[in-house]
């Protein structure tokens, strides 16, 4: 059991495209409903929970019946901007069937490295927490284009969760995504391969593991994870890395199961 996961007040929920997203590129919005029942029964329990959100641009494409992943940025900032608008209405209408209040926040990489605005951040953030509401986070795609050109530089979602557990010095970073966790190779081409359990650092080998691309819906892959995970452990917190598909699986991590991979320093 990882016990000392089940102390955790506050924590990030970090949900991917390929959790929200059915491969047929509908919007799974069992999933979502799931969610938002999840994070509002853990903010009635009394935790402090920021969600940060994929799907902009796969919602998007939902909405305007296309099939393909856009090539040009002006088009998938356009796609992008009908996504979010229609993401955060089916988040808002999820939560409040939940009597939960939700926020949208959208953030870019300039907000987050230049100190004014980082404080800015913080505060609302802070603010929101305080008054019982709770942060729906994704990265600006109509104005931000590194993470739609898939620059390493502030990189994805994952990335910018890790930002926000950060920001925030939230004991726990939860990732879901469409694996079960961080294997010894990619088990789509390796039956065989080990799903581990308990990751205490990353090393050159564990980054060289990291193959395989991401879902035809979103932008990230695994390395991007494991990049997440070294900004966790500069703050001494912990990740963990499990599959989304059930959303309801959060419980359980909290409850100290021990469900896909941990990412922390040290014992559990």
């Amino acid at each position: 059991m990882r016990q000392s996961l089940k102390n955790t007040q506050r924590l990030v929920i970090k949900v991917g495209t390929s959790s929200l997203i059915h491969s047929n590129g509908t919007i799974n919005l069992s999933a979502i409903d799931e969610l938002s029942f999840v994070l509002t029964d853990l903010k009635n329990k009394g935790k402090e929970v920021i969600l940060v959100s994929s799907g902009a641009i796969g919602v998007g494409m939902h909405q305007l019946n296309l099939t393909k992943r856009p090539t040009s940025i002006p088009e998938q900032q356009a796609v992008a901007a009908v996504g979010q608008a229609a993401l955060m209405n089916i988040y808002a209408q999820r939560f409040m069937s939940y009597s939960q209040q939700t926020a949208q926040i959208l953030l870019t990489r300039d907000v987050i490295e230049y100190p004014e605005s980082r404080k800015n951040v913080i505060n609302t953030l802070e603010q929101l927490l305080d008054m019982g509401i709770i942060p729906i986070i994704n990265e600006n795609d109509t104005v931000a284009i590194d993470e739609l050109e898939h620059s390493t530089k502030f990189g994805d979602n994952d990335q910018l969760s890790a930002i926000v557990a950060q920001l925030t010095k939230a004991e726990l970073l939860i990732m879901l995504s469409d694996i079960d966790g961080f294997y010894s190779e990619n088990p789509a081409n390796n039956p065989e391969a080990l799903l581990y359990n308990h990751i205490q650092e990353i090393t050159e080998e564990t980054m060289a593991q990291a193959t395989g691309p991401g879902s035809a819906f979103g932008t990230g892959g695994m390395s991007s994870k494991l990049k997440a995970a070294q900004r966790v452990f500069e703050i001494d917190s912990s990740m963990v890395l499990a599959n989304g598909k059930q959303p309801k699986i959060i419980f359980d991590i909290l409850n100290g199961a021990e469900i896909g991979t941990l990412f922390k320093k040290g014992g559990k």
